[in-house]
């Protein structure tokens, strides 16, 4: 990347959300490579921005990316602001746009309507489609430390952020033994699945493991036989749902505790149909059914919870990328044609 300025790292102003996508030591590999980096101020970002001025970024007052130079790649983790309702420039962010999202259509519209484009980071794809990079893993450990928690009576509100070893110590201090609880992962294989997993053995909660071939072929009493449930499955697809009206009435039903790791509740995707609406740090837990009880958690920043570890993975698997984008590499080829594929079909 040659670009006077390079990549200007913008503020993320939802709740709670202190994670990046660049942390400093990366950016200062990025510096070092010739890339300028830009760093608006972020009270609430995990890292300073006196780590990243030591990296060598230039820092500048938060919402200032309007006024950056239209060569400039914005970069962020969730839609930008309404410092300019019109995006004139490269973005780099989640859109969550392209799978049916209630807001996908607006989100896009503010790009046709300034002439930008939206490198979507979710659209990030090797050769073979996977995802080059995700939080899902850290998605997936928070997700199940909060559904243990939860499911022991030890989850209290509001959430605040922590730190791996904080939360794994709550995990541990809870525990019983043996365990008295059991636990089923869905989509066991992948990131989050794995996450799921990992923060399950911490807490000592026997855990049984499905991916593809068990929930394409999902035997619905034996899910129901478990107490903790956390659905990790990404798809790309509708399929049929995991959990439907009737369960929740079953009167046989061990399944108390839902984590919905996915959170697609307002896409056409969800598979879990019986919760049609996200969960809040303030509120992280909601009841589905009063009798036999099922609550759900489905937050959509679970690994904002752990934003140090969370971010510094991230941007571990991104700044690679990060390097390759003045070269148009494949995987930003690929982001760029998926965003022209979904602005060519707005209404």
């Amino acid at each position: 990347m040659t670009s006077t300025i390079g990549l200007w790292l913008r503020r993320e102003a939802s709740p709670h959300e202190e994670r990046t996508p660049l942390v400093p030591g990366d950016a200062a590999a990025l510096v070092g490579a010739g890339v300028e980096v830009v760093v608006e101020e972020a009270a609430q970002r995990a890292f300073a921005a006196e780590e990243y001025a030591a990296a060598g970024c230039r820092i500048v007052p938060a919402d200032s990316w309007p006024d950056a130079p239209p060569e400039a790649v914005v970069l962020g983790l969730k839609e930008p602001t309404r410092a300019a309702e019109a995006l004139a420039h490269r973005h780099i962010f989640f859109g969550h746009a392209y799978k049916g999202q209630v807001d996908g259509p607006r989100v896009l519209r503010r790009f046709t309507s300034g002439g930008g484009t939206l490198l979507d980071l979710e659209e990030l794809v090797d050769d073979a489609g996977r995802r080059v990079i995700a939080f899902g893993f850290w998605a997936g450990y928070v997700g199940a430390a909060l559904a243990v928690l939860h499911h022991r009576g030890e989850l209290a509100a509001p959430l605040r952020s922590t730190t791996r070893a904080e939360l794994d110590a709550r995990l541990r201090a809870t525990s019983s033994e043996p365990s008295a609880e059991r636990a089923v992962v869905l989509g066991a294989l992948g990131r989050s699945g794995r996450g799921a997993v990992e923060a399950l053995g911490v807490a000592g909660v026997p855990t049984t493991e499905w991916d593809i071939a068990e929930t394409a072929d999902l035997d619905r009493a034996a899910l129901l036989a478990h107490d903790i449930l956390v659905n990790a499955v990404f798809s790309a697809e509708p399929g049929p749902p995991f959990l439907a009206a009737p369960d929740l009435a079953d009167p046989g039903r061990a399944l108390a505790t839902v984590s919905d790791v996915t959170c697609d509740v307002t896409s056409e995707l969800n598979r879990l149909p019986v919760n049609d609406r996200i969960t809040t740090w303030d509120e992280p837990a909601r009841r589905l059914h009063a009798d036999p009880v099922l609550d759900v958690v489905a937050i959509d920043n679970l690994p904002s919870l752990l934003p140090r570890e969370a971010s510094t993975t991230f941007s571990a698997g991104l700044t690679p990328h990060l390097l390759t984008l003045a070269a148009d590499s494949p995987v930003w080829t690929r982001s760029r044609a998926r965003f022209a594929d979904a602005v060519t079909g707005l209404g």
